[in-house]
């Protein structure tokens, strides 16, 4: 069964205090469809293993003013000013068979994994008449895998994240971009579980490895999109940078740039006829 992955902070404090410009669009309060992605992805950040997944998935937008669904992702805002917001999400990432991985083999699978904690978000620069925007993210997530029988605690990540929004990139077009970039931070639990090598699973090319915390490398990811009519569309790339990481000497890691790539067509074919004010450049 396929599970969903999809896996700097530089704020400077005059800009965070300064008073937002424009004023938010109307936008449903509520949106209901489906779509269907295809994702290449690595088993894991440092794997010279790629795979494809075909991915059907709803699709369902709640624009709430504490609880929100959107981006893929779900949200409780517990704090909001015109410039900070404060909330919880989460994350996840796909099981591995350690069989169907060279450098893995003979090792235990790698589950599921999700991560949930809070997020502080800053936005540095809004231009609504542009559709331009810029924010600075800090979420800071505890990481769990499953087997589906029981629940194991792996460690925590910190990820700041500096986001650059532009809409109708080329004029008249509707076409909007995306671009993210930042460091990666995780402690030795959490690197242990993808990287360490017990020694009982050690052999010649394969040598015992214990991972530890601190840097875990940086990550870009760039994604342009158009929404027309009920469909939207959107395609993206992102690379994760791993020298320099703690675990880069982890006989594990048999490449220091990850690459993941996707694209996916969604379609909305419900929505709410109540409408509240929303911030979104596209």
């Amino acid at each position: 069964m396929l599970k969903k992955a999809l896996r700097i902070m530089a704020v400077a404090a005059a800009l965070a205090l300064a008073p937002a410009a424009g004023v938010a669009a109307e936008k449903p309060l509520w949106e209901v469809g489906v779509g269907a992605g295809f994702l290449m992805m690595p088993d894991y950040r440092g794997s010279d293993k790629t795979r494809p997944y075909l991915l059907p998935f709803p699709y369902a937008v709640y624009r709430g003013g504490i609880f929100r669904l959107e981006d893929k992702r779900m949200t409780a805002r517990i704090f909001a000013t015109d410039r900070v917001t404060l909330d919880a999400s989460g994350y996840g990432a796909v099981p591995v068979r350690s069989d169907d991985n060279d450098a893995r083999r003979g090792m235990e699978d790698l589950d599921p994994t999700f991560e949930f904690g809070p997020a502080l978000r800053v936005k540095i620069v809004h231009v609504p008449e542009q559709k331009l925007r810029l924010t600075a993210s800090l979420p800071v997530r505890a990481v769990f895998s499953t087997d589906f029988r029981s629940v194991r605690y792996e460690g925590f990540v910190v990820s700041p994240r500096l986001n650059f929004e532009k809409g109708d990139v080329i004029p008249g077009t509707g076409l909007y971009l995306g671009i993210s970039t930042g460091p990666m931070f995780a402690d030795c639990g959490y690197h242990k579980y993808f990287y360490d090598v017990e020694p009982y699973y050690a052999f010649a090319g394969r040598p015992a490895y214990s991972a530890g915390g601190g840097y875990s490398g940086s990550a870009l990811t760039v994604g342009l999109g158009k929404n027309y009519k009920q469909f939207h569309f959107h395609a993206f790339v992102s690379a994760d940078f791993l020298r320099g990481a703690v675990f880069e000497e982890s006989p594990l890691v048999k490449t220091k740039t990850s690459w993941m790539s996707g694209l996916s067509v969604t379609w909305v074919f419900l929505t709410s006829k109540k409408t509240v004010a929303d911030e979104s450049i596209y």
